[in-house]
């Protein structure tokens, strides 16, 4: 009677093995939701900082869903693009391993817009140097106007931290190539004398492996503190605007344009030579040194 029975216990059991592959298959397949902080980009590729692993290797596609969530209840999304995604950033990614076992992202989500609370603070730190050199008449309202400032920096300490982590760490980069350009007083619009200098290192950059651009805006310190930010705000996106549309770079290679307003001033403010230099967009080429290899 045994003998009778084993060629259908063998047929079960082998019906069972397939179904249990095939159900560890669909397991691989499914979509997967890590949460981390972003330390490191390499064009098509983030490095997240996770619970579980301090280096998971996400991949970005031309179809990644990326945006911030916004509301009390997380509800409401604002679509961005790739460039946002930068070191410092805590995100939330849904996505599904592939083939080679690399966690490819569906979508990439973040909360608040940490780059725009970077630059208020930055603006804040400049307004408080400003006000730091009026004349002692006007103590009490600097020293009201300061700790306002310093319960602001307090209560948006990782804003800085994140600051600190997407333009502070240039020594981990090579930098390949640098043109600077330069804006009239109150101009943002770049002049086309500068377009073929710009292409040309769009060129460059191209042969360099894991390459990254960094666009970084500047103004001189005349005028409000305001209105200097803004304008170098709108003078790196007017440069990033060229090297996407005229010099092809893909999204994946920018870094988010910098607003630095009256920061790093390298020429006399007094002087108009001096406001000339200020005022002034610098593009650079990055290379990761752990991309170089050494």
């Amino acid at each position: 009677m045994a003998r009778l029975n084993f060629p259908r216990i063998t047929y079960v059991t082998i019906l069972w093995l397939i179904g249990f592959a095939s159900f560890g298959t669909t397991i691989l397949a499914q979509s997967v939701k890590v949460e981390g902080l972003i330390k490191g980009r390499n064009g098509d590729a983030m490095i997240l900082q996770t619970s579980d692993a301090p280096n998971l290797v996400v991949v970005l596609t031309d179809s990644t869903d990326v945006a911030q969530v916004q509301g009390v209840l997380k509800a409401r999304r604002k679509e961005m693009s790739m460039a946002a995604l930068i070191p410092g950033l805590a995100v939330k990614v849904e996505g599904s391993y592939d083939d080679q076992h690399q966690l490819v992202a569906k979508t990439v989500r973040f909360k608040g817009n940490d780059l725009q609370r970077a630059k208020s603070i930055e603006a804040g730190m400049h307004e408080t140097k400003a006000r730091s050199q009026q004349n002692t008449e006007e103590l009490e309202q600097q020293n009201a106007a300061l700790q306002k400032q310093q319960s602001a920096i307090t209560a948006n300490k990782a804003a800085v931290d994140a600051a600190v982590a997407r333009f502070g760490q240039l020594d981990d980069y090579y930098i390949m190539d640098e043109v600077t350009i330069y804006f009239d007083n109150g101009k943002v619009n770049v002049d086309q004398k500068y377009t073929p200098q710009l292409l040309s290192l769009t060129e460059k950059a191209k042969t360099i492996q894991g390459y990254m651009i960094e666009v970084k805006g500047y103004a001189s310190a005349v005028g409000s503190v305001e209105m200097n930010q803004k304008l170098s705000e709108d003078r790196a996106n007017n440069v990033t605007s060229i090297l996407l549309q005229q010099g092809h770079v893909p999204l994946t290679r920018m870094l988010a344009p910098g607003a630095m307003g009256e920061s790093e001033q390298i020429g006399n403010d007094k002087t108009a030579e001096g406001q000339a230099e200020n005022r002034r967009v610098v593009v650079r080429v990055l290379q990761n040194k752990a991309v170089a290899g050494t």
